[in-house]
């Protein structure tokens, strides 16, 4: 608070350093008061002097409250010329504000006067006033809770007197003690005290709008004296003070100097570090013993231990609390019952190696820790070496054959434990009727059984990893006590995908039952091995694969299936899928001299796995099996190309075929020489029916002749061209539809004609005649020369138009008449003309 009014009086005169110098005496502002309640509004006057150069007869007088400027409520000029203007405030609601003076200069406001308005409160009465005397420092501190925050400056003062009536009249005033500004306490130096006189003390706040007392404390110096705390010491081993018992802790302190000659009395807490256990109290404790055996505790327990004193049997006030010290109390001899089991394997005759197993079982929760475990032959003292001496929960000794007992105890540097007799019984008892075992989750296993008859006192279960590994060097083992119950769940030491091997074993009265065992996982994976492929036979297009199935493993599921994946060079894949008895398999369809490759795959419930790869290569064809192979390509396309041939050939629609049909004469007729011919097929032949031309037909005689002119024939070649002489044509003119009913007359020449010979001349106007030859000279006994286009004319492919009369022609043979007007046709008794009746 002082500060701040500092800070506004150095703002105050700045500002009067920075008003010119004709301004300086020009106004002033006169309040009541600088200082009001927060609410509260305040009466303001400024007066102008008349000596102000600046003041005209319409001066304007304006106030400032922060930043807002406002006009007074009353402006007037006074009897010695000087000029007045009144202004009442508005509620006041913040703590600090500033009122400037302020007149209008030119297009300016000038301030001439400032004052700093403060609101608040009045300051509320100190509380909490507490005093303590102090021998480190020899004097008595008070110390106080102001009140709330009143916004204006406060000031403290711890104010006392001396008094010899429990402070009801004052006597003897002492100096005031003016705490440091912010500081809440005050110390009174012990020169103006008297120790064992009373006091009255009280704190007094006040500020400008007035004062507030705590109430007055009336004590004597030395009733509130505070004592430095003791110092905790372990009260180290000698020969004149005893060990102390299990469960007890010595102590000793040390009080401080300055507090010797004080009676006090002192208290002692304790806690123990382990857990969330709260402090336990002990006391009171006379200073005058200075040591103490704590009771009570926790055997091997370490403890926090802290002490702290006050002036007694007279008034005082407790010191603080020692240093911690930490203790931790004896051992105790361990109260426990040792599970035992065993397994026994003989060695010689004379020898048997025993494995000895325990598990530790507290009966008190005092019991005190084990440091080890000793087992010994019954009826052995402490001098004859043990059998075993370890801190393991098993042991391997060996002992002579007829050796039936031993004593196991657990120890510690404050004792042993009640010994435990290890009997080896012999296994007479009756076995379990069945044993079985189911995965909870992948770490626990559920082991059942049936109880047999008559029930036993209990079960001994043990289980580590089964084969390959050896299940004695991690076994884990449990005993249930409880004979009726019919299995258990095993927790401990239990992985997935680990093969484990449970023993359980029947306790009987005086013996024990031959133990049972069976194999399980917590969680399954899928087969470890797959059978190894192999290759026994390789063909062009096939293969022989084989493999030999695995023994199945022990506490797995069997195989269910096999499944067979083989690939090629141009990766594309295949695969099949058998029985899980099965043991080879045949690959066909394989491709002749190529690269494959195989692997076999081995499926469970619990998955499969895969075996390595196998890479054959299919054996090459041989040059002659190739030969063969093209030779019948060749034969198929040649086949697939005749047939298509064929096909174009003789199909019906086609009108001039690649070559005649040529039946032999002596086993057809007429109708078999001459092609089917389809109804859209019309040759273009000249009618004849037609009289305008007459039928010509022309016959070749293949031996050469001499021809003499006969009656009918002459010399004149108008009518006929001139034939060669290896040729003869014998022309009939006629109908060779009409029957010819005339007898044919003799020859009138001795010429031979070979098939056939022609009577009658053939430009004379009546039909011509011939006779059959009876020669048995082969048919066509000579070459026969190739047929000329008009020879055959249904073999032409003649477009479609009017027919037009055949005109013999000088550059060829000279076809004179129709063709069933041939004499070797008619020679031969030619039938089926009516099948030309198209024509």
């Amino acid at each position: 608070m002082v500060e701040l009014g500092t800070w506004s009086l150095t703002r105050a005169a700045l500002i009067i350093l920075l008003l010119p110098r004709s301004l300086e005496e020009c106004g002033h502002i006169s309040l009541p008061t600088s200082t009001v309640r927060l609410g509260d509004s305040i009466t303001a006057s400024c007066t102008i002097s008349p000596n102000c150069s600046h003041l005209g007869p319409e001066s304007q007088i304006l106030w400032k409250l922060g930043t807002q400027l406002q006009l007074g409520e009353r402006q007037q000029r006074l009897a010695d010329g000087s000029q007045e203007s009144t202004i009442t405030l508005p509620p006041l609601n913040r703590p600090r504000d500033l009122l400037s003076c302020c007149l209008r200069w030119g297009n300016s406001v000038q301030i001439l006067d400032q004052a700093e308005l403060w609101a608040g409160h009045p300051p509320a009465a100190p509380h909490n006033l507490s005093c303590l005397m102090n021998l480190t420092t020899n004097s008595l501190i008070c110390q106080w809770e102001p009140g709330p925050h009143n916004h204006l400056p406060t000031n403290f003062t711890l104010k006392s007197f001396k008094s010899r009536d429990n402070c009801q009249t004052q006597e003897d005033s002492i100096l005031d003690c003016v705490p440091k500004d912010g500081d809440t306490h005050c110390s009174i130096p012990r020169k103006y005290l008297q120790l064992y006189r009373h006091m009255g003390i009280w704190v007094q706040a006040e500020n400008a709008l007035g004062t507030g007392k705590s109430p007055q404390l009336c004590l004597v110096p030395m009733d509130v004296v505070k004592l430095e705390p003791p110092t905790l010491w372990a009260l180290a081993p000698s020969p004149e003070v005893a060990p102390p018992q299990p469960g007890c802790l010595l102590l000793r302190w040390e009080l401080w100097k300055p507090s010797l000659y004080i009676e006090q009395k002192c208290e002692l807490r304790h806690q123990p570090q382990l857990g969330e256990a709260s402090w336990a109290l002990v006391g009171p404790l006379l200073p005058e013993t200075l040591q103490y055996e704590l009771c009570g505790l926790l055997p091997s327990t370490a403890y926090t231990l802290q002490m702290r004193c006050v002036r007694w049997p007279l008034p005082g006030q407790w010191s603080n609390w020692s240093p911690s010290l930490i203790l931790t109390t004896a051992q105790r001899a361990p109260i426990v019952r040792l599970d035992t089991w065993w397994r026994q394997r003989q060695l010689d005759p004379r020898t048997v190696d025993v494995q000895l197993f325990w598990k530790p079982v507290p009966l008190d929760k005092y019991s005190g820790q084990i440091q080890g475990y000793l087992v010994r032959p019954p009826g052995q003292t402490g001098a004859v070496p043990a059998l075993c001496n370890t801190t393991e929960l098993s042991c391997t000794f060996h002992l002579p054959s007829e050796a039936r007992e031993v004593v196991l105890v657990a120890y510690n540097t404050a004792g042993t434990s009640h010994p435990t007799p290890v009997v080896f019984l012999e296994s007479r008892g009756p076995p379990l009727a069945r044993l079985h075992t189911t995965a909870r989750d992948p770490h626990s296993l559920w082991v059942g059984w049936e109880p047999p008859s008559p029930r036993p006192r209990g079960y001994v279960i043990a289980w580590g990893l089964g084969p390959p590994s050896p299940s004695s060097s991690n076994m884990t083992w449990k005993m249930e006590h409880n004979g009726n119950i019919s299995g258990t769940l095993l927790q401990e030491n239990i992985r997935p995908f680990q093969l484990y091997e449970i023993t359980v074993t029947p306790l009987y009265q005086d013996t024990v039952g031959p133990s049972q065992h069976i194999y399980a996982y917590s969680q399954e994976m899928a087969p470890s091995h797959t059978p190894e492929l192999h290759l026994k036979h390789i063909g062009k297009t096939w293969a022989q694969l084989e493999w030999e199935p695995q023994a199945p493993e022990l506490g797995k599921s069997p195989l269910t299936h096999y499944t067979i994946f083989w690939t090629n060079a141009q990766d594309q894949s295949f695969f099949t899928t058998l029985n899980a008895s099965s043991h080879g398999l045949v690959l066909h369809g394989l491709e002749p001299a190529s690269l494959y490759h195989v692997r076999l795959m081995a499926s469970s419930k619990a998955g499969a796995t895969n075996s390595t790869s196998l890479t054959l290569m299919t054996l090459a064809l041989e040059e002659s099996e190739l030969h063969i192979l093209l030779g019948l390509f060749g034969l198929l396309v040649l086949l697939i190309c005749l047939c298509g041939a064929s096909r174009f050939c003789c199909r019906p629609s086609r009108k001039n075929p690649l070559w005649p049909s040529v039946p032999d004469p002596a086993h057809s007729s007429l109708g078999s020489w001459v092609p089917t011919i389809m109804v859209e097929e019309a040759f273009q032949l000249p009618s004849l029916r037609d009289p305008g031309m007459p039928p010509i037909t022309k016959i070749t005689v293949l031996e050469e002749e001499e021809k003499k002119p006969g009656p009918w024939e002459s010399n004149d070649n108008s009518g006929t061209c001139g034939l060669p002489t290896l040729v003869q044509a014998y022309v009939l003119q006629g109908d060779p539809r009409t029957p010819s009913t005339q007898p044919q007359p003799p020859s009138s020449t001795n010429d031979q004609v070979f098939y056939g010979q022609v009577l009658g001349s053939p430009t004379g106007p009546g039909p011509g005649h011939y006779l059959r030859c009876d020669s048995t000279q082969p048919l066509l006994g000579g070459l026969t020369p190739s047929p000329k286009f008009y020879e055959n004319l249904w073999f032409q492919n003649s477009p479609l138009r009017t027919p037009e009369p055949l005109v013999p022609n000088q550059e060829d043979d000279c076809v004179f008449g129709p063709l069933l007007d041939f004499p070797l046709l008619q020679g031969l008794q030619v039938h089926g003309v009516e099948g030309l009746g198209g024509i």
